[in-house]
């Protein structure tokens, strides 16, 4: 396949996706018109399902990838360090570079380390973005990124000056190459289509010399396309979709069979889908019939004393509310965070961890399949390696409900990436030199 580096050759907007996990990203990109050129993703279990579902001959969201770089999980500051030319070659060729950096060292779910080596990443997407320089950046990220935390922050706060937060650095770091930064917005995934909160920092950049008419806001253009957004996909604007209206399609009573996925083990079910009920049903399930079994629709083996103590807590405590110290203690769980979900609301931002939730209707946790539903994916996108994994093990594997806990909802990726078709069709560009 050619290198895919002359300017021009490609009739649609082009982009890389760094930090690219699963691929939720480059599948709202890809259905907003765009062209993938590459990704780069270290983790073997998350590149393998972007793999499956962007690098297949059969795939509707194929990517152009270069002969100079090996298709498989890469770290980036590898990438850069060995193909350091190649990446210059790529400058006027490259419409917009897209992407994820690792946030657990900024959220508010863990423990907010401003140490943690994983911050450091953004600095090789600068480095990665000052190689390639393309038309425009686009940076996803959680929004604990926008408070500054940590012992030099209280020490700063202390002495009455002002903490810099991180994303203040970031916006000083795209600006050193020269681009021109929006002021960073939270976006919350719901306003959307998507069936959950889950608010996030957004950071939109431009070059400087790629556009004719300035100033201009672009997140104010996402939020004046978003009514026809949800208008042309049948998608309620008023309010958010509901959980129910997401996975009601999916309950265990529609029935089972055995699971037959090779990374699933002997005795587990599978579950089969029911009548589509919803329009946000319609738009993901496509051509799969009712009676047909869900890809990674696995239902857990849960033990009688869990299913009855889940009873229990769908039947006293708040639906939709995160269970308080007293509940926990009450219920014998060691866990910080358990949510019983509402079916009539939107669902609380997922986690990494399944067993936050516990099903609105039903006294298990949710599937992989439900999961992905509650974050916009589509149910012909398909999902590889194990389902889950627990203790030490889940800082070091991305099992599939990580992939999706990690991934940027598809739905807001592809109102995103038509927002930015819009600003490129807007400008007339210049060439990176």
């Amino acid at each position: 396949m050619a290198s895919a580096t002359t300017e021009g050759k490609c009739a649609r907007p082009t982009f890389i996706d760094l930090f690219a996990g699963c691929g939720g990203f480059s599948l709202g990109f890809c259905r907003a018109g765009w062209q993938g050129i590459f990704a780069v993703e270290r983790d073997a279990a998350a590149f393998k399902t972007f793999s499956l579902n962007f690098l297949g001959t059969a795939s509707r969201n194929s990517f152009v990838w270069p002969d100079w770089l090996p298709k498989g999980p890469f770290d980036i500051r590898r990438v850069i360090r060995d193909h350091r030319e190649d990446l210059t070659k790529l400058r006027g060729s490259i419409d917009a570079i897209i992407g994820g950096p690792p946030c657990q060292g900024f959220s508010f779910a863990g423990t907010r380390k401003r140490t943690d080596s994983r911050n450091q990443l953004f600095r090789a997407y600068i480095d990665f973005v000052d190689l390639v320089r393309p038309r425009f950046v686009l940076i996803e990220n959680v929004r604990g990124i926008t408070i500054e935390h940590g012992k030099k922050a209280r020490l700063q706060r202390r002495r009455g000056r002002p903490a810099i937060p991180y994303s203040q650095r970031i916006v000083e770091a795209l600006r050193a190459p020269k681009y021109s930064v929006c002021e960073p917005q939270l976006i919350q995934a719901a306003e959307f289509g998507v069936p959950q909160r889950r608010p996030r920092v957004f950071f939109f950049a431009y070059r400087s010399d790629s556009v004719t008419t300035l100033p201009f806001d672009f997140f104010k253009m996402l939020h004046e396309s978003r009514s026809s957004f949800l208008q042309e996909r049948s998608l309620p604007v008023t309010r958010p979709v509901h959980v129910e209206e997401a996975i009601s399609d999916l309950l265990f009573e529609h029935g089972s069979v055995s699971c037959d996925d090779e990374w699933s083990p002997k005795g587990f079910k599978q579950g089969l889908y029911g009548s589509r009920d919803t329009d946000y049903q319609s738009l993901l399930r496509k051509g799969h019939r009712s009676g047909d079994a869900a890809q990674s629709h696995r239902f857990s083996n849960h033990r009688a004393d869990t299913v009855d103590r889940f009873k229990k807590i769908q039947a006293q405590c708040r639906k939709g509310v995160q269970l308080d110290a007293r509940d926990r203690k009450e219920f014998e769980l060691s866990k910080h965070v358990t949510v019983p979900l509402r079916g009539d609301q939107v669902g609380h931002t997922l986690t990494t961890l399944p067993d936050d939730y516990i099903h609105y209707a039903e006294p298990r946790i949710l599937t992989v399949r439900e999961y992905a539903r509650l974050q916009s994916f589509p149910d012909d996108f398909e999902f590889e390696g194990p389902f889950t994994s627990g203790g030490d093990r889940r800082k070091k594997t991305c099992p599939r409900y990580t992939q999706i806990g990690n991934a940027v909802p598809p739905l807001l990726g592809e109102a995103l990436g038509l927002a930015m078709i819009k600003v490129r069709s807007s400008h007339d560009g210049v060439s990176a030199e």
